[in-house]
């Protein structure tokens, strides 16, 4: 009995699609604001501890790669509560169709993308 069954997709050959790779960024910025906290935390240790600290804490998080991963800090924040609020709308049974799914995918990633550089406009003109 030997019976040919289909084979099951592989990345080999599994085309990634909106809704596929949408979901795995979710997890990726879940996980990257889980470890940016220790930012805010060692920030907030800074604070309390007086002039000294938290000019070290500055000088280290006022380079070019500090800056680099707050700015990768903010995407993940307001990425990660974009599509929060897109799940929340799935939750409630609205957005299945497929072009529905579609259509707030790209509007999560054009809210996430325009609330970041508003935020970042808004810290260099301060």
């Amino acid at each position: 009995m030997n019976r040919q069954r289909p084979l099951s997709p592989h990345l080999q050959i599994y085309k990634p699609q909106l809704t596929s790779i949408l979901s795995i960024l979710h997890r990726a910025t879940g996980i990257a604001l889980s470890m940016g906290s220790i930012i805010l935390v060692f920030w907030v240790i800074a604070l309390t501890l007086g002039d000294t600290t938290y000019t070290l804490y500055l000088n280290i998080i006022n380079n070019w790669f500090g800056k680099l991963i707050l700015f990768g800090f903010t995407f993940a924040l307001f990425y990660h509560l974009s599509n929060g609020i897109r799940h929340l709308f799935w939750d409630a049974g609205y957005g299945y169709d497929l072009k529905q799914a579609y259509m707030s995918g790209s509007l999560v990633i054009f809210f996430s993308l325009t609330l970041t550089i508003l935020t970042w406009i808004l810290v260099f003109l301060r």
